[in-house]
């Protein structure tokens, strides 16, 4: 039987997820968590052969979650079912330790096949992903780190949101709109795989954008 836990911020999408995993002979949910902290402490529980896991989460990003994985060397295979499905955003995540990622938006089938893979010790991508990841890593600066790959403009609006600045205060800093802004906030979570602000902040602290005052 396989373990797994399920980790999204949206109950409908685990409620869905649940019904189609606990469909299948061979499967079972353990648990479940709404945020970065609760799937930590989920996964450390239940000890589950997979944890299908969302990337943009409140409290704790997705990708920390994979790298709190790896360091305290759990023996749980990770699988992204994220919105995000860029080539840089497959690249990323593999590079923490998943061992498979698929796009919001997938079929029950391939769920189901995909969860049976990375417990088997396979990685699974579908083609569409697997092309933009190869694309990506064929990219100037590919396996640099994601905040590498961020323009300057990018990492302007990055400190200043760190900084705690709201969209208006940038806008005038920088003469934008509040609206090129967000746009600029959007991306730069898109391209650094995290879903609020303060997974924002832990990430620029960590990889030295911005220093820990």
């Amino acid at each position: 039987m396989i373990r797994i836990v399920l980790v999204d911020d949206h109950g409908v999408m685990r409620d869905g997820l649940r019904a189609i995993l606990q469909s299948q002979p061979d499967m079972t949910v353990v648990g479940e968590a709404g945020d970065g902290v609760e799937a930590i402490q989920a996964i450390v529980r239940h000890k589950p052969d997979v944890v299908l896991l969302d990337l943009s989460l409140p409290l704790l990003s997705g990708l920390d979650v994979l790298r709190e994985i790896r360091t305290r060397r759990l023996a749980t295979s990770a699988l992204v079912l994220s919105m995000h499905d860029s080539g840089d955003s497959v690249r990323t995540a593999l590079a923490q330790g998943a061992r498979g990622y698929l796009a919001k938006g997938t079929a029950a089938l391939e769920v189901v096949r995909a969860v049976r893979a990375v417990h088997a010790g396979r990685r699974y991508l579908p083609e569409s992903l697997a092309g933009r990841a190869i694309e990506a890593l064929l990219e100037p600066g590919a396996g640099a780190r994601p905040v590498d790959a961020l323009s300057h403009r990018e990492r302007q609006v990055l400190r200043l949101v760190c900084e705690g600045k709201t969209s208006q205060e940038i806008g005038a800093l920088l003469h934008v709109s509040s609206k090129t802004v967000d746009t600029y906030r959007a991306r730069l979570m898109r391209k650094l795989g995290v879903g609020d602000v303060a997974s924002l902040v832990r990430l620029a602290i960590r990889e030295g954008v911005i220093s820990p005052d």
